[in-house]
């Protein structure tokens, strides 16, 4: 059975600021609008819809704004847009004082400034410079994916999301096979369409395992491609979303949706169905697979994984591994979540080396929170918190007169036995990394009466919304005990808990979110793993009416589950510009061109305890950059033989492998090194005096080429390249050359890490080096 990976990360670490850093960030012109009366653009936010009549919502949105202008007549003059779908609300130009008044009437969430919609939404794709503003990047060199088709492995999807729309869409490819299937509240023949061209439901394997009937009464679902997770309408919208416009969660992260390659096709597979975690059987996941292979789709995403300990690549228990193999051997390449049970080592899953396994990272995309406490100071917290102010109200910490004080405050098992809550803030500690802490917590200070809660935690743990608009705003430690010591230092302690701002750019930082697993490999450590990062963290995309924490139609989620579509959406882009080009060359063009940093320059660190500068066995070959990876200049190709010597190397025996393989195997006497399957990057978990490896590059950019070898020797270790210059010319394409490494360590050390570059003055072909000495000897020498 796999185990569907929906995690919710933490976003940001706070950060304390007094009142006016804190007005600096929020915007300098508020101080110019006291003064000015000029208008400008407002987000006027008011929730679900109250009617399904559009030209209803609209006439309200009129007259309420008109209480404010003065007439109808002024209404219409102002208003921008009526938004009358998803959600209720509308833009329209007003002056700070008039936004002002308009906040404060019941039927009003919220009102956010228009400053919001230079945004977007999935900020993603902005953050990894492939922008649709901008002309001249890989979306607009691909046709923005048309004619790409992505095939999902997930929960379903949700038809009538408007991130499927067609619009501009040509027909579906002629070289399409597969079909929509029809099943229960899922039309085959209406609810698909030019951008959704494929939808299959797999179940036997999954109800043959239960050896009961499926209840979808205590866990709703539908016997059909329909989803009632979301999180498979999340993927697909991530991968290969259409535009939509004023795409938003509640307002925050407002601006426009889009997928990867936003005119691909898309094909979902549902093999995960609604039960705890989300199950998924391996037999349905490998039925979708043949499937997916004989329809005719052009990349495989699958966020789902197994569990520790892993099964073997050969193990058909593990069905993405097999089915990932087929995949591959057919030109299709698949991209798999890494798992989301870090931080600690060896928790990644997905590590057979012909699947691309993608860890996943925060954006420079934030969303404090200010707490201003009854002192003056403000503190910014991080929450999605869209209700309206909490006004100054009682902050509260409940004390425990025992021998443990602290107890009572914890937040997974509040006790408010000599503490009044009513009316009040709460404030407590866990130390719990799941959202289960702050939940249990929510509903504690709910059932006493108290209206908001600030959850004192390690930084980068999961964070999410809290339902119905309740404030749960998240602070680290360190804030977390300033709060408490003015509670315990005021006679009456106060706070005012502000709704949530969207903050884009720097201070904002880039990380390897917590729950992102880590390598090495658990099955084969000389294969790195992860090989790959992308943004993963409060990623906005479509999802299901039966996902709790959508609203108008979005979410905002985190997990590598939304890591990987990003990946899968950017492939989509390479096979639309490089057709040709195999699996292993695109994993390898993706690995070797990554930025190291942010796209900014900044560090990249990884979340845990403590926070440290981000290794390969964080993020793989680092942060992914798409834009270089269509022209990566060399590549380090693989195909079935290559598989065949990692199997051998690894010591899977010939039945097993030639079962895999669907042909007859025998491997070679004396065993292959594991450390000479060429993918890209060297990790050697085991280095006592010396070894030496081999690799191949093939040129992908012009046919004369000289490439030179550009060392970072990891620390303690040295790194000899042979030869250490390449020339390639019209009947010289591919070229192996050797890497011996040895090491002075006279002691068993941890991993050190540097790299191995080819540059030929335009392309940069980095290999992350990864290298553990390990000075073993035989007990029996010893006594």
């Amino acid at each position: 059975m796999g185990r569907l990976l929906i995690a919710i990360s933490s976003c940001r670490t706070s950060m304390i600021l007094l009142v006016n850093l804190f007005l600096i960030l929020n915007g300098q012109n508020r101080l110019a609008a006291a003064v000015s009366a000029e208008s400008r653009v407002h987000i006027v936010y008011m929730g679900e819809r109250q009617h399904n009549d559009p030209k209803l919502i609209t006439k309200f949105h009129h007259d309420l704004l008109a209480t404010i202008v003065g007439s109808k007549e002024a209404a219409v003059d102002s208003m921008v847009y009526s938004y009358r779908h998803g959600f209720s609300g509308f833009a329209a130009k007003l002056t700070q004082s008039q936004a002002q008044q308009i906040s404060e009437l019941p039927e009003v969430v919220h009102v956010i400034p228009n400053r919001f919609h230079s945004l977007q939404t999935t900020r993603t794709w902005d953050y990894l410079d492939i922008s649709s503003y901008s002309p001249l990047n890989l979306l607009h060199d691909t046709h923005m994916g048309d004619g790409i088709i992505i095939g999902l492995l997930d929960t379903g999807v949700w038809p009538e999301s408007v991130v499927f729309n067609d619009d501009g869409l040509e027909p579906i490819p002629a070289r399409w096979k597969g079909h929509c299937e029809s099943g229960q509240l899922f039309n085959g023949t209406t609810d698909c369409n030019r951008k959704l061209i494929g939808a299959k439901y797999f179940i036997d394997g999954f109800l043959a395992e239960n050896n009961q009937p499926f209840n979808t009464t205590d866990n709703p679902d539908y016997m059909s491609p329909r989803d009632s997770f979301g999180h498979g309408t999340h993927t697909s919208t991530i991968a290969g979303g259409s535009f939509v416009a004023n795409a938003s969660y509640k307002g925050l992260a407002l601006g426009t949706s889009r997928g990867g390659a936003p005119r691909a096709r898309i094909a979902m597979y549902k093999v995960c169905w609604n039960v705890p975690q989300g199950q998924c059987s391996s037999a349905d996941i490998l039925k979708a697979f043949d499937e997916a292979i004989h329809d005719g789709v052009d990349v495989l995403s699958l966020s789902l994984g197994t569990q520790i300990p892993l099964f073997a690549e050969v193990d058909e228990r593990d069905g993405i591994a097999i089915g990932s193999f087929h995949a591959v051997a057919n030109g299709i390449p698949v991209v798999c979540a890494a798992a989301n049970d870090g931080p600690a080592a060896q928790t990644v899953h997905n590590t057979a080396p012909w699947i691309i396994t993608v860890a996943a990272t925060t954006l420079d995309r934030s969303f404090p929170t200010p707490i201003m406490l009854g002192n003056n100071v403000t503190i910014l917290g991080q929450a999605w918190y869209a209700g309206k102010e909490i006004g100054l109200t009682g902050l509260v910490y409940p004390e425990n007169p025992g021998l443990r004080p602290a107890l009572a405050g914890v937040c997974e098992s509040l006790s408010f036995n000599h503490t009044s809550v009513d009316g009040k803030v709460v404030l407590c500690f866990t130390t719990v990394t799941r959202r289960s802490a702050v939940s249990s917590a929510v509903s504690a200070v709910r059932a006493a009466g108290g209206v908001g809660l600030i959850v004192a935690k390690n930084p980068g743990h999961v964070m999410g919304p809290c339902g119905d608009d309740f404030p749960c705003v998240v602070v680290d430690y360190e804030l977390g005990t300033q709060i408490l010591f003015y509670i315990r230092s005021a006679r009456s302690p106060t706070v005012t808990i502000s709704p949530s701002k969207t903050l884009v750019g720097k201070p904002a930082s880039t990380k390897v979110a917590t729950f992102s697993s880590r390598g090495p490999s658990s099955i084969t450590p000389a294969i790195l793993k992860p090989d790959i990062a992308a943004p993963g963290v409060s990623l906005l995309a479509a999802s299901s009416p039966l996902d709790t924490f959508m609203n108008g139609g979005f979410a905002l989620h985190s997990g590598t589950s939304m890591a990987a579509p990003v990946i899968s959406g950017i492939i989509a882009l390479l096979k639309a510009k490089h057709p040709n080009w195999s699996p292993a060359a695109i994993r390898s063009a993706i690995v070797t061109t990554a930025w190291k940093t942010d796209p900014f320059g900044e560090p990249i660190f990884a979340e845990g305890s403590p926070r440290k500068l981000a290794d390969p066995f964080d993020f793989g070959g680092g942060l992914v950059n798409p834009n270089r990876a269509s022209k990566p200049g060399l590549v380090y190709d693989m195909d079935t033989d290559d598989y065949v010597h990692y199997l051998c190397a690894v010591g899977y025996n010939d039945s097993a492998i030639s079962k895999l393989v669907r042909q007859g195997i025998a491997c070679p006497s004396a065993k292959p090194s594991v450390l000479d399957v060429n993918v890209p990057s060297i990790t050697i978990p085991n280095l006592r005096n010396s070894a030496t490896l081999t690799r191949r590059v093939t040129n992908v950019g012009p046919p004369n080429s000289t490439y030179k070898a550009l060392v970072e020797s990891p620390f303690g270790i040295t790194i000899t390249v042979t030869p250490n210059i390449l020339v390639f010319h019209s009947t010289a394409q591919e070229i192996s050359y050797q890497v011996r490494v040895s090491t002075s360590h006279q002691v068993n050390t941890g991993y050190y890490f540097g790299s191995l570059t080819w540059t030929d003055g335009v392309h940069n072909v980095t290999i992350p080096i990864s290298a553990r000495t390990q000075i073993l000897q035989n007990y029996a020498d010893e006594n």
